[in-house]
């Protein structure tokens, strides 16, 4: 049995953009049912969400019987959380947070075995490598991992350039609640002038040669960030479905108190 070169990586390169939804529920049934909705990609998160490792695994287990592409973003870059995600089976990683192309370097590192990188070589314990069912897994492992990394901070645009020459990052990916709050606009991602700087930044992004992605719940921005080259976007969560369609529900049916 053996490995092939990573599908995400190809795929935001692709024709059209790829449509994503947030999995920030934490279960493994919530995101089977949105696996089959007919999205392009699912990131799974630990940043903001109750996962940890075991239920992250449960997700990545659920999921695997489907054609959607799934990210996976740990709370932060650090080495060991990393490798222990590698090791369950992640093969798309979006971190966040990054500021620096040192940083990015760093994650890079982490993503690659030596003597590429520093990830430990643990395939015999490890699902990625079907415990060593996969006979070339540490040779060709590398080349089946993509690293996506956010910038939201004005000190990661300050450095973005310099971010954006780091060899071994597929995609950047700006996160507007992050950049806001550092700009000034807590609270107001969609503010003007942070829907400006986005549209400068994702252009700048794709002239560079890496993919671009972005966040963004409303259809209309969703549509412009698009068109300025954003070639993967996030256009909802499991959550926030949930928490308005319960709304919904509640107001067609019962009815509100009386004010006074």
């Amino acid at each position: 049995m053996t490995t092939g070169s990573n599908i995400w990586a190809r795929q935001i390169h692709g024709d059209r953009p790829q449509i994503g939804m947030w999995i920030a529920s934490g279960n493994a049934y919530s995101a089977e049912i949105c696996a089959g909705a007919g999205l392009d990609w699912l990131m799974l998160d630990l940043e903001h969400v109750p996962n940890d490792i075991r239920s992250t695994l449960a997700q990545l287990q659920a999921l695997a019987a489907y054609p959607v592409q799934v990210l996976v973003r740990p709370a932060s870059g650090d080495p060991i959380a990393i490798k222990q995600l590698l090791d369950i089976g992640a093969t798309n990683l979006i971190i966040p947070m990054v500021e620096s192309a040192a940083e990015a370097r760093d994650l890079v590192a982490a993503t690659r075995y030596p003597p590429e990188g520093i990830r430990g070589v643990g395939s015999a314990l490890a699902r990625a490598s079907r415990w060593n069912r996969i006979s070339d897994y540490l040779i060709t492992a590398d080349g089946t991992v993509s690293l996506t990394i956010q910038v939201e901070s004005a000190a990661a645009l300050d450095n973005l350039d310099e971010i954006l020459a780091v060899d071994g990052i597929d995609a950047v990916f700006i996160g507007p609640a992050d950049l806001a709050a550092s700009m000034g606009h807590l609270g107001q991602p969609e503010h003007p002038a942070m829907v400006s700087l986005i549209e400068k930044t994702l252009s700048q992004i794709k002239a560079s040669g890496k993919a671009a992605g972005v966040n963004a719940f409303n259809p209309a921005l969703a549509r412009r960030y698009m068109a300025a080259g954003a070639s993967f976007v996030l256009v909802g969560a499991d959550v926030t479905v949930l928490a308005r369609g319960s709304e919904a529900l509640a107001a067609q049916y019962v009815e509100a108190p009386d004010t006074i």
